[in-house]
């Protein structure tokens, strides 16, 4: 079994994101089904998306950045930042932040 947590940067600002709602989804043959939704803490973290370890699967996080921006009254192009990611096999742990700015995203597989 696998576990996931997040981090999310404002690299505009030099600053972690928070407040940011992240939902981790998993695909199924019913479609997209919610497996949690929260937000980021103060410093822009989720230590723990799953309450139960994730099997392999295919997910995705979303990350409700353009509310995120909005709040601290600021325009920005994208709406949400979305990581697609497919977990292999059991026994891994995925750490995946967001780096944002009102103008672009990215992202990379941490530790």
């Amino acid at each position: 079994m696998s576990s996931i947590s997040t981090h999310i940067l404002d690299t505009a600002l030099g600053t972690p994101a928070a407040a940011v709602t992240v939902t981790l989804e998993q695909c199924s043959t019913q479609g997209w089904l919610t497996l949690t939704a929260t937000k980021t803490d103060d410093d822009g973290r989720i230590k723990s998306l799953a309450a139960e370890p994730l099997t392999p699967g295919h997910y995705r996080l979303t990350a409700e950045i353009g509310d995120y921006f909005a709040a601290g009254g600021r325009d920005a192009l994208y709406v949400s930042a979305q990581i697609d990611f497919v977990i292999a096999e059991a026994g891994s742990h995925y750490h995946l932040p967001f780096l944002i700015s009102p103008w672009s995203w990215s992202t990379y597989r941490g530790s």
